[in-house]
């Protein structure tokens, strides 16, 4: 039973080179668990505030005068380190810590925990029970938050290896097709300057149709099939384009808008063109009604919620009263705590949601998100394609299966 003895916290940067925070945690006086937050830049309006008064420094002087409380604490233990800092901040939205803190906090305690066990942390939340590899779905063409002007104003055009027997087979399908993006990009626009977004993935200056065009195109110049070997998806992040003064999504860098009704077909047009496997956001995040009809109409696609779920299990409860989503995103840090999302990865097994283990576009070099998505048997892990800080969690699932923990890739069908 390992036992917290020491923490202490400190400013970092991401990805982005924007401040975050870590937390160092050691338990039995021997075992170090590190964690960094990350931070994403497409948010939803219920997730968890990242900072107090948008101040990283603010909560490591918030955490700095509670230090004792969690002195003896049990590390392996979620619960009993949620119970800890919601002693410390009870609002709903951690305003006092910053759910970015609580994040760190909650996720060093069980990476200490596991290395003082002696188990890595995928065996520490799954109770040692048989593990299957998600699919790494990856973002290899970005627009909107992720992007600069010029860009698509879809967020993300994804690509999953569907056919892969193993995950090191599925990574280089990715890896291959992200290279002959490139080549593409390169053949259209001789002054493209091989520019990326946040995620690494290729931000060239096209509008959606080119890049939704050039997307299909790279998987097949690969040699490969779509729909058999690679999958397409989209992640729309509609909430960032809608405007609810006048009832619209703005796609403002192709210079036209659409009401919801024309929203909904130019989804349903786009996944039946596409035959994508993976939709995400389609709909602003408060529109139940309109994700639910396309969730009915399209049966074989994956239609996920993210900003409308923010990892929130009461979220989930109200989104199935409509049958809004068949897939959902687990974001860690959208929750705040380790706890509230293992709590969520339930309520969505309960619920029939395929689960999406997800990286933010601000990054660190930490890979627990690998050992989280195994250890809720999600179908997918959004970890982007390329990158020391997306990389680092692809390598730590071709470790897992080399520790015995995975065996063979998820059930998409299922």
């Amino acid at each position: 039973m390992p036992l917290i003895t020491t923490l202490k916290s400190r400013i970092v940067y991401n990805s982005r080179g924007n401040q975050t925070v870590e937390v160092d945690i050691i338990t039995d006086d021997r075992y170090i668990g590190r964690a960094c937050a990350p931070s994403g830049a497409s948010v939803g309006k219920h997730e968890a505030q990242s900072f107090p008064q948008n101040e990283p420094l603010r909560a490591i002087q918030v955490l700095n005068s509670h230090l004792g409380k969690f002195i003896g604490a049990e590390a392996s233990d979620p619960k009993a380190i949620f119970e800890i800092i919601k002693n410390i901040d009870s609002t709903p939205s951690y305003n006092i810590i910053g759910g970015s803190m609580a994040y760190a906090l909650s996720i060093a305690a069980v990476d200490s925990a596991s290395k003082a066990l002696g188990i890595p942390l995928a065996n520490l939340l799954r109770n040692n029970k048989p593990c299957k590899s998600p699919f790494p779905l990856g973002n290899f063409l970005g627009g909107g938050a992720h992007a600069g002007p010029g860009t698509p104003d879809i967020q993300e055009i994804l690509v999953c290896p569907i056919g892969a027997a193993d995950i090191k087979q599925a990574l280089e399908m990715n890896f291959y097709v992200h290279r002959e993006l490139r080549k593409l990009l390169e053949n259209e626009d001789k002054s493209f300057t091989n520019g990326r977004g946040d995620e690494g993935a290729w931000a060239p200056r096209v509008n959606n149709d080119k890049a939704l065009e050039l997307a299909e195109r790279s998987i097949k110049n690969s040699g490969f099939e779509i729909g058999s070997d690679l999958a397409l998806g989209i992640d729309f992040a509609a909430s960032s384009l809608w405007n609810g003064d006048n009832q619209r999504y703005e796609y403002r860098r192709q210079e036209m808008s659409r009401d919801t009704d024309e929203q909904i077909e130019f989804v349903n047009s786009l996944v039946q063109r596409y035959n994508l496997i993976y939709i995400e956001d389609p709909v602003h995040e408060e529109d139940f009604e309109s994700m639910a009809e396309i969730t009915r109409r399209n049966q074989k696609c994956i239609v996920t919620g993210d900003d409308m779920l923010v990892t929130n299990k009461e979220r989930v409860i109200e989104a199935s009263k409509y049958g809004a989503c068949s897939g959902a995103i687990l974001k860690v840090n959208q929750a705040g705590t380790l706890y509230e999302a293992l709590l969520f990865s339930e309520e969505c097994k309960r619920k029939n949601l395929k689960i999406i283990t997800s990286h933010r576009s601000g990054e660190s070099v930490d890979s627990h998100i690998s050992h989280i998505a195994v250890a809720t048997q999600s179908k997918m892990i959004k970890s982007g394609i390329v990158g020391g800080e997306r990389v680092a969690k692809l390598n730590e699932l071709l470790r897992l299966t080399e520790y015995g923990l995975i065996d063979g890739m998820a059930d998409l069908s299922s």
